[in-house]
C-alpha cells in the first residue's frame, strides 16, 4: 500500500477525491502520450479493488472494478509503449507513453495481476516475484531497483583499496617483488650510514681541531672512506631494486592490459551499445599506462619513503628522544591535511578520466568519420564538440587543482617549521650541554632526509589516488559478466548438418520488446529469406541465431541441441557472417579474406575470392592479394569490401550462412554475379538471408515474413503472392515504387 502523497502533485487531489474512505492505492503509472501520440499527461492507478485512469480524451476519470477476466497487456514497438485493457468482450481501455516509462509499467502490470488474482481469489496477494534485469536477464532483489551488475560501475564510488586487487596480478612475481622489497631495504639503511659518520666527524675530528688537537690521518680516511663505500652501496642496490621493479611492473601492465582486453572481448553487444569506442580506449590504454608508472615509480618511491621514515625515527629516537618527539610534532597535521583532501582527489581523479574519456570519445568519431564531416561541411561543428569536452575537461582540472594546490604548499611550509622547532631546541639542548654539536648536526641530517620524504609520502597521494580511480575503471570491465555467458559445462557440439529449431523466442533490448514467441523449424540446407518492413525483428532473430545475444524466453537450437549449453566459439565456427555494412580490417585483401581462417592457403583464398565474383578487381590492385586496404578498407569501394567480406565468409566453409543484407552495398550488375555464385554455394549449406530487395529472395525455399516481431506469413514467393497478405503488399509497394518515373524539379527537368 502507498499514500497518495507519493503521486506528482498535479494528480494528489484529483485521485484522493476519487478514491472511497477504506480504498488503499497499491500502485500508479505515470503517462505522457494520448491516443494520437501527442504529448499529454495522464495517469493510471491500482487500488485494492479497482483500476483508476484519465479518460483517453479528456481530463474525466474512469474505473474498472478488478474482476477474474480482467486483464492488462503490455507492448511496446517504434519507442512507443502500451497498456491494454481487456475483458472477455474484448478492449476496455488503451493507454500509450514513450519508452522511458517501460519498467515502472512493467512493474505496474505485475502488481496488476497480484491483486486482482487477489481479489478473485479472496486471498492476500501472493509476494512480488522477483524483477528481472533487462539488460542482463539477472535476478534482482525485491528492493532493487537498478542491477547491481550493470549499474554498479555508476554507482560505486572509487576506492584506494582498489588497487589491493592488482595482486592477482603481482602474485606471479612475488618471488621478484620480495626480492625488490628486500633491496630496497638495504638501500634505505645504506642511505642512513652517511649521517651516523657526521657525528665522530664533527666531535672526534673538526671541533677538537679547532681547539689545537691534530687531526688523526686514520680516523679521517676511515670515516670518509665509510662515507663513499655507503653512497656506492646505495647507489648499486638502488639501481638494482629499481631494474628488478620495473621489469616486474611493466609485466603486470601487460598481464592487465591483456586481460582486460581478453574480457573484452568475451562480453556481449549489450555492453558496446553502451560504451563508447573512445572510453574503451582510454580504460585499456592510457589507465593501464597510469597504474604501470605507480607500479614501477611511485610505489617503489613510497615504500622507500616508509622505510626511511620509520629507520630515520627508530635512529633519531636512540639518539635523543626528547629531540625525536619535537621532529614528529607536525606528523598528526599532516596526516589529518591527507585525510581530509584523500577522498576529494580520489572522486576528482576519476571525473578528471571520465571527462577525459569524452575528449578521447570525440577524436575516436571524428578521426574515422572525416569523409563524412567534410562532405557536409561539419568541420567547425566538430571543432566546437571538441573545444566544448575540452574546456570540460579544463574545469574539472581546475576544481582539483585548487584542492592540490593548496594542500602541497602546506605541508612543505609545516615541514619548513619542523627543521626551525629542531634548530631550535637543538641550540637549547647544545647551551645545557645534553648533546655535541656533532650531534646536532647529524639530527639536522636525519631530520631533513625525514622531511624530505614525508613531504614526498604526502605528495604521492596525488598519483595514489589517480592510480586507484584508474585501477576501479579497470575492474568496472573485469567485474562486468557478459549476458551471454559460457556454459559451465558445455555441451560437446556433434557435426552440425544446419537444423536450426526456434522455439517460441521471445528477445527484449532493454525496455523494449523487440521478438515476441517467436515458432520455426529450418531444416538442414534449407534456404530462409526473412523480409519485412524496418525495425521487424529480422536483424534481431539472426542476432538470437548467432548467439550474439541470449532470448529472453525460449530457446534456439542447433540439431537438438539449446545454443546456451554449447560452448560459443564452437557453435560460432560454423557460422559465416556477412553483415549489411562491411568492416575490413587495416592489412592485406589476403589478411582480410583469410581473417577467419588464418592458416588458409594462398589457392583457398584466392577460390573464395573467385566464388564471390572478387578475383578480377582484387587483381587490378597495385599488389593483388598482397594490396593494404587501409583502416576499415577506405581505399576500396563499397562494393568491393562487400564481395571481400562475402569471400571471407566462404572461406570458412560454413554449416549456417547468414547474408544480412548481404547485397546492399553493390550496383545490379555485380548483384546479379554474386547472386549466381552463391546460387551455387547455397546448396547443402543452410542459408538465412535478409534482403530489403524482395526479387533477390525469389529462389528461397521459404520466406519469413515478420512484422512487429511476429512472423506474420511463412511460404514460398509463390504461395504467399497468391495470398495477398502482408508480403504481397510488400512486393506490391517495392514494385510500385521502382516502377516510379524520377522525380522532377520545378521547371520540369530532373533534379
Amino acid at each position: 500500500m502507498i499514500e497518495p502523497d507519493t503521486l506528482p502533485e498535479a494528480w494528489q487531489s484529483e485521485l484522493r477525491a476519487c478514491l472511497a474512505p477504506d480504498e488503499q492505492l497499491i500502485a500508479w503509472l505515470e503517462l505522457d502520450l494520448d491516443d494520437h501520440l501527442d504529448f499529454r499527461p495522464g495517469l493510471v492507478a491500482l487500488t485494492d479493488r479497482r483500476l483508476i485512469a484519465t479518460g483517453e480524451n479528456d481530463t474525466s476519470w474512469k474505473t474498472w472494478r478488478l474482476t477474474a477476466g480482467l486483464k492488462l497487456a503490455h507492448h511496446d514497438h517504434a519507442g512507443v509503449g502500451t497498456l491494454e485493457l481487456e475483458d472477455e468482450q474484448g478492449r476496455l481501455a488503451l493507454w500509450r507513453y514513450t519508452l522511458g516509462h517501460s519498467p515502472a509499467a512493467l512493474r505496474f502490470e505485475r502488481e496488476f495481476v497480484r491483486q486482482r488474482d487477489s481479489v478473485a481469489s479472496g486471498q492476500p496477494p501472493l509476494p512480488a516475484p522477483a524483477a528481472i534485469c533487462p539488460i542482463c536477464q539477472m535476478q534482482l532483489q525485491p528492493d532493487e531497483e537498478d542491477c547491481p551488475n550493470c549499474f554498479r560501475e555508476l554507482h560505486t564510488p572509487p576506492s584506494t583499496w582498489t588497487l589491493l586487487r592488482i595482486w592477482r596480478f603481482a602474485k606471479p612475481y612475488q618471488g621478484q617483488l620480495i626480492a625488490g622489497f628486500l633491496l630496497t631495504l638495504a638501500a634505505t639503511a645504506a642511505t642512513l650510514v652517511p649521517p651516523y659518520l657526521t657525528m665522530p666527524l664533527m666531535d672526534d675530528v673538526l671541533i677538537p681541531y679547532q681547539n689545537g688537537t691534530p687531526i688523526d690521518p686514520n680516523k679521517v680516511a676511515w670515516l670518509l672512506g665509510g662515507l663513499l663505500g655507503s653512497a656506492l652501496l646505495a647507489w648499486a642496490l638502488n639501481w638494482a631494486r629499481t631494474y628488478i621493479l620495473a621489469l616486474v611492473s611493466e609485466r603486470i601492465g601487460a598481464d592487465l592490459r591483456t586481460t582486460t582486453y581478453e574480457h573484452l572481448l568475451k562480453l556481449s553487444h549489450e555492453y558496446f551499445g553502451g560504451k563508447r569506442t573512445g572510453d574503451l580506449l582510454a580504460r585499456i590504454g592510457s589507465e593501464t599506462d597510469r597504474i604501470n608508472v605507480f607500479l614501477s615509480l611511485h610505489l617503489l618511491d613510497f615504500a622507500t619513503d616508509v622505510l626511511m621514515i620509520v629507520m630515520t625515527s627508530a635512529i633519531l629516537f636512540s639518539i635523543n628522544p626528547w629531540l625525536a618527539l619535537v621532529t614528529l610534532t607536525p606528523l598528526p597535521i599532516i596526516a589529518w591535511m591527507i585525510h581530509l583532501v584523500r577522498d576529494k582527489l580520489r572522486t576528482g581523479f576519476e571525473q578528471i578520466d571520465r571527462v577525459w574519456a569524452e575528449v578521447t570519445s570525440v577524436l575516436a568519431d571524428t578521426i574515422p568519420g572525416v569523409r563524412v564531416v567534410k562532405a557536409f561541411a561539419q568541420e567547425a561543428r566538430e571543432a566546437q564538440r571538441f573545444r566544448e569536452a575540452n574546456k570540460r575537461n579544463l574545469e574539472v582540472n581546475d576544481r582539483l587543482n585548487r584542492i592540490w594546490s593548496l594542500f602541497a604548499p602546506t605541508v612543505g611550509l609545516l615541514t619548513e617549521i619542523g627543521i626551525l622547532v629542531v634548530w631550535a631546541f637543538g641550540i637549547w639542548l647544545v647551551s645545557k650541554d645534553q648533546i655535541t654539536v656533532g650531534v646536532l648536526i647529524a639530527f639536522l641530517a636525519y631530520i631533513s632526509r625525514f622531511y624530505t620524504r614525508l613531504d614526498s609520502m604526502s605528495r604521492i597521494i596525488s598519483v595514489t589516488q589517480k592510480a586507484a580511480a584508474g585501477a576501479k575503471r579497470i575492474f568496472d570491465i573485469l567485474d562486468h559478466v557478459s549476458s551471454v555467458p559460457e556454459p559451465v559445462n558445455p555441451v560437446t557440439l556433434p557435426p552440425l548438418k544446419g537444423g536450426i529449431d526456434i522455439d517460441k523466442v521471445s528477445f527484449r533490448y532493454g525496455n523494449r520488446a523487440v521478438l515476441h514467441e517467436i515458432e520455426l523449424a529450418i531444416a538442414p540446407g534449407e534456404m530462409i529469406g526473412l523480409v519485412g518492413h524496418s525495425g521487424s525483428g529480422k536483424s534481431t532473430l539472426v542476432n538470437l541465431i548467432c548467439r550474439f545475444y541470449d532470448v529472453t524466453e525460449g530457446a534456439i537450437r542447433v540439431e537438438g541441441t539449446d545454443l546456451r549449453s554449447v560452448a560459443i566459439a564452437d557453435y560460432r565456427r560454423n557460422i559465416g557472417l556477412v553483415l549489411q555494412e562491411p568492416f575490413l580490417f587495416f592489412g592485406t585483401i589476403a589478411e582480410n579474406i583469410a581473417y577467419g581462417k588464418p592458416d588458409a592457403t594462398r589457392a583457398e583464398i584466392v577460390a573464395s575470392a573467385r566464388a564471390a565474383h572478387a578475383h578480377e578487381f582484387i587483381l587490378r590492385q597495385p599488389h593483388g592479394y598482397d594490396s593494404l586496404v587501409g583502416e576499415r578498407g577506405q581505399s576500396l569501394s563499397g562494393g568491393e569490401r562487400q564481395r571481400i567480406s562475402i569471400a571471407r565468409a566462404l572461406l570458412i566453409d560454413p554449416r549456417i550462412l547468414i547474408l544480412d543484407e548481404a547485397t546492399s552495398a553493390v550496383d545490379t550488375e555485380t548483384e546479379f554475379e554474386i547472386q549466381s555464385a552463391l546460387n551455387n554455394l547455397i546448396r547443402g549449406r543452410t542459408t538465412i538471408a535478409i534482403a530489403h530487395r524482395l526479387s533477390t529472395l525469389r529462389r528461397a525455399d521459404r520466406l519469413v515474413v515478420m512484422d512487429r516481431g511476429r512472423i506474420v506469413e511463412i511460404g514460398n514467393h509463390e504461395t504467399l503472392m497468391a495470398s495477398e497478405g502482408a508480403y504481397w503488399r510488400l512486393y506490391q509497394a517495392q514494385t510500385k515504387q521502382l516502377d516510379a518515373p524520377p522525380a522532377l524539379g520545378e521547371n520540369g527537368s530532373s533534379p
